[in-house]
């Protein structure tokens, strides 16, 4: 199966979309991830990337579709995909939809993660990284060492997780995203609505429920 995942931040897509990515036995692929990649390995669309970089410049959306295009095209991908922070607005998915069909394949289901703004402010607003080696905490406070082996690190808050700062990325989450909820509500392409609030085990539960109504037969809603 082909599946995107949308919602805001804070909503746990990364967490869900591993444990996805794990049952279905198939790649999760994050945009920043294939950009970094891309990057690294000097590919032709990488390379495009890197100059926008360079300069200081917001990387373009169709150097980003194909970077994205060229994952989907390698052979791992051929079973399938989750795709996470992939779509934020609606000519990102028509630049999705067309990458997919160029590669013969479609999207299969949109999985939609919602949630309420004061628990993104919540979850969002007690969460550290270490300035070192970036990796995310909720639970420790800034000024804390990272528990990360060998690390030496200290956790710090981000600038954009202080709780007005997530009040204006869900204002702009809700204004880019709800046309393209829209967007997808009017293809072929099934929506699935996800409760996202509760214990992690049971948003897994409620994720690998939503597959099964994305699947043929299943009824979306």
């Amino acid at each position: 199966m082909n599946i995107l995942l949308l919602g805001p931040p804070g909503a746990g897509k990364g967490t869900q979309g591993e444990r996805v990515a794990e049952r279905l036995g198939v790649p999760k692929v994050a945009t920043g991830d294939v950009l970094r990649a891309a990057v690294r390995e000097g590919t032709g669309m990488g390379l495009a990337a890197k100059g926008f970089m360079d300069r200081g410049a917001l990387v373009p959306d169709d150097v980003i579709l194909g970077i994205v295009k060229e994952a989907l095209a390698a052979p791992a991908m051929s079973r399938g995909v989750v795709l996470d922070g992939v779509v934020r607005t609606v000519p990102q998915a028509e630049g999705l939809h067309r990458a997919f069909g160029d590669l013969g394949r479609s999207l299969d289901c949109v999985l939609l993660f919602e949630i309420a703004d004061d628990e993104v402010v919540r979850r969002l607003g007690g969460r550290t990284v270490c300035e070192k080696c970036q990796t995310p905490y909720t639970g420790m406070a800034p000024g804390d060492p990272c528990p990360k082996p060998g690390c030496g690190g200290r956790l710090v808050r981000r600038k954009d997780d202080e709780p007005e700062a997530i009040r204006t990325r869900m204002r702009a989450y809700r204004e880019q995203t709800e046309p393209v909820v829209a967007w997808y509500d009017a293809s072929e392409t099934q929506v699935v609505r996800v409760d996202a609030v509760g214990e992690m085990d049971e948003v897994t539960r409620r994720v690998l429920e939503a597959l099964e109504r994305c699947r043929p037969g299943g009824n979306a809603g």
